[in-house]
């Protein structure tokens, strides 16, 4: 039985998200109907991470099982001419046996794109978060240094959070300014808990507007309360830039 490992890069705006879901069009459903319909049998894939619904992807991965030997070429020019225009395979490899997708990750790289123009963006709309109150990014910068390493995020997860431990290192949180008034957020992590990256994001906005001071966020993230934490940041902002994995 091969492990074949798909790097996939897609435009989240017109999905429910990565998982299959009974109310609408998913990524993961895309892509085992393509599977089907190259390999003739049922080929169920697993992601490394579950975006939610309109987040994007640069570099998600997902493996599957298969005996068909059917050339790696073949999961990356066949299975492009098979999905829709918003997914893509950009690389298929040949893993050793017991590689898993999530299972098997090191870490994460998510990046987040803030709009900062005064007037709304049509060009940016489905891949940034507008805000057109000026954002302080010196400040934002001050308050991501205190989430850098090993903590408790309780006070950034979602309320329906499955995680069974909050405790996670973040390896980067970098604020940049990119652009005519953009702004890029890099975060990277060994990994996440729901709506983690979108909390914080949202709490940083609050800062960049003068609404929250940068000295804050340590007592923030010792209290463990998501309700003293900023808004959840909307999804179109969100990429799922790399999934990092230890030499074999």
């Amino acid at each position: 039985m091969r492990t074949i490992k798909l790097t996939l890069e897609y435009d989240g705006t017109d999905f429910v998200g990565w998982q299959v879901q009974p109310n609408g069009r998913s990524v993961q459903q895309v892509v085992e109907q393509a599977l089907e319909r190259m390999l003739k049998e049922r080929t169920p894939v697993v992601g490394a991470g579950r975006t939610d619904a309109g987040v994007h992807a640069a570099g998600q991965v997902a493996t599957l099982r298969t005996e068909k030997a059917v050339p790696l070429k073949a999961f990356v020019m066949g299975l492009n001419s098979l999905l829709p225009q918003d997914v893509a395979v950009l690389d298929a490899e040949e893993m050793p046996e017991g590689f898993h997708a999530r299972h098997s990750a090191s870490g994460k790289r998510y990046e987040y794109r803030i709009s900062n123009r005064p007037t709304r963006s049509p060009l940016l709309r489905r891949t940034h978060w507008e805000i057109y109150r000026p954002l302080d990014v010196a400040a934002m910068r001050a308050a991501a240094v205190h989430l850098l390493g090993e903590h408790d995020f309780s006070a950034f997860r979602a309320a329906d959070c499955p995680a069974k431990t909050t405790r996670r290192v973040l390896r980067r949180f970098d604020v940049e300014e990119e652009g005519e008034r953009e702004i890029l957020i890099t975060v990277e992590a060994t990994a996440f808990l729901k709506h983690m990256v979108r909390n914080l994001v949202g709490t940083l906005a609050e800062v960049g507007l003068g609404r929250r001071d940068p000295e804050s966020l340590p007592a923030l993230l010792a209290s463990g309360d998501r309700t003293q934490a900023g808004p959840t940041a909307p999804p179109q902002g969100l990429t799922m830039a790399k999934v990092f994995y230890d030499p074999r």
